[in-house]
């Protein structure tokens, strides 16, 4: 019987995996989001990214206007229909086990557990 150990390559596969799901797992949220942030002009939905820190293998996704945040959190403001405050919190909320099983997902590809 001959053994052939991997563990470096599996290690490495496992971590691109991740970071590739992180980063998958943070486009969906931002899609999802973008379908309830409050549209007036456009310009608060245009401001959305995902992005990845690789050395983390860390996701966010943020909004860039200076009332983005006041938006996110006024529950007494009135919005168009579909649209509300807690944009990003309701989706991230509600879709972790999603974002959960999109990272799983990649690392599989990766691994070579999903063949």
């Amino acid at each position: 019987m001959r053994l052939e150990w991997h563990g470096d390559r599996v290690a490495r596969d496992i971590r691109a995996g991740e970071v590739e799901g992180v980063g998958r797992a943070a486009e969906w949220l931002l899609g999802e989001s973008d379908q309830l942030v409050p549209i007036e002009e456009g310009t608060l939905a245009r401001s959305g990214v995902a992005s990845v820190d690789e050395a983390t293998a860390t996701g966010a996704v943020s909004y860039d206007t200076p009332y983005a945040v006041r938006q996110h959190e006024e529950l007494e403001w009135q919005h168009d229909p579909g649209r509300q405050a807690k944009y990003l919190e309701q989706p991230w909320l509600e879709g972790r086990e999603t974002m959960a099983e999109i990272i799983a997902a990649s690392i599989r590809r990766r691994t070579g557990e999903a063949r």
